[in-house]
């Protein structure tokens, strides 16, 4: 079953970079079975659709408008999935509401369809997330490899070491 978690946003954007930040920690700290890839999608928009061709189930983490305490969690899928991208925080979810609607037109959509994001606190020039919300990305990304696992993903932690998934174990990092 062919998987992609996808990080979005714009790590030059303060917490806008909550996505990369959060696909670079899955890729630094795991290893997966399978055919799983972890794809560093920046704010590429339309430019992703052929990524997305034979995926049955999508992760996408980004930071969401969602009016909530900056640093909150949100786990989205199905139907509650368009709201987290209705609240423009960047160019970028514009492209990602025309990726998906695409992505159906052209029988593309994967079979399932699931979002993490953040409430932001900052959204202005800068490559450092705030404090709330670099804090969020652990239960994110505990979260992110409980779904893999619910997938019947094999997860494997990679000890004492950064950096090191590099495509090693079914797993492609991609920048």
């Amino acid at each position: 079953m062919a998987i992609l978690v996808l990080g979005l946003g714009n790590t030059i954007m303060t917490d806008d970079g909550f996505g990369v930040r959060v696909v670079e920690a899955l890729s630094s700290r795991y290893r997966f079975q399978g055919e799983v890839r972890l794809l560093d999608g920046g704010t590429l928009g339309l430019d992703l659709l052929p990524r997305l061709e034979g995926i049955e189930r999508l992760l996408i983490v980004d930071a969401l408008e969602m009016h909530a305490a900056p640093g909150a969690t949100f786990r989205l899928e199905g139907e509650e999935v368009p709201r987290a991208f209705a609240s423009k925080l960047s160019v970028h979810q514009m492209g990602v509401q025309d990726l998906l609607a695409v992505a159906e037109l052209m029988g593309h959509l994967p079979q399932e369809l699931v979002v993490w994001g953040v409430q932001p606190e900052c959204i202005e020039m800068g490559t450092e997330l705030t404090a709330l919300v670099a804090a969020a990305i652990e239960p994110v990304v505990v979260g992110v490899v409980g779904d893999l696992r619910s997938w019947g993903v094999g997860v494997e932690p990679v000890l004492g070491t950064e950096g090191e998934n590099g495509g090693k174990g079914g797993c492609e990092f991609e920048v």
